[in-house]
């Protein structure tokens, strides 16, 4: 029915904690479904639409349960948040209510450039502190430690935002993981790491099988 509160949204994954996709300690939200689908993306894993549906009030939850444990900030990714904006905007506007988040920052990452998200999906801003915009392009890369190509654009929006993310000195890093069989990649890898890193675990006798970089 029409004014009925969103109550559900598509999600991949939760982590905490998570240092490669921005500042800080962060706890990052991956939102399952794309419709961008950019050659070059390595989280294809994420392109299809959700088959069920994460309460936006138990997402908040989950991240509020990490104020005591370092948290310094949540990212926001997918997947294309901007796919599912109404309920993005539910979520957004939960986090921001919690009292043990308000001094936390939030960045969400899109495909979408920023003109479009200014115009079409202008409900997101107000409830962000920085945006990674714009469409992965692999022909031109980028030694920014959390951005994926040369032609994207981190906006900070408030002061909060200019405060907190300078650029960090030293090489990109990537975070991995093991959770329920299978080896999750965190960060923004720069050409060829993929590839080195499945041959550095190969040398560990660690074989991967499907690789959300060539689903």
């Amino acid at each position: 029915m029409v004014g009925e509160p969103v109550t559900g949204i598509g999600v991949s994954r939760l982590h905490f904690p998570v240092t490669t996709l921005g500042p800080g300690r962060r706890a990052a939200i991956w939102l399952q479904g794309c419709s961008i689908h950019r050659a070059g993306c390595v989280s294809r894993d994420t392109w299809a639409a959700a088959t069920s549906l994460t309460g936006t009030d138990a997402v908040a939850d989950w991240a509020e349960e990490q104020a005591d444990a370092g948290l310094t900030g949540i990212t926001m990714s997918g997947g294309e948040p901007l796919d599912q904006t109404e309920q993005l905007v539910a979520l957004l506007t939960d986090l921001r209510g919690r009292p043990r988040l308000t001094d936390k920052d939030i960045l969400l990452y899109t495909g979408y450039a920023y003109s479009t998200v200014s115009g079409r999906h202008a409900a997101v801003l107000p409830l962000v502190d920085a945006i990674i915009s714009g469409p992965y392009v692999a022909s031109k890369p980028s030694d920014h430690p959390w951005i994926g190509s040369a032609n994207q654009v981190l906006t900070l929006l408030t002061g909060r935002a200019r405060d907190r993310f300078t650029k960090p000195a030293g090489p990109r890093q990537l975070q991995i993981s093991a959770d329920g069989g299978r080896i999750w990649m965190t960060g923004i890898p720069g050409r060829g790491d993929l590839e080195r890193l499945q041959s550095l675990l190969a040398e560990r006798g660690v074989l991967l099988g499907d690789v959300s970089w060539r689903l």
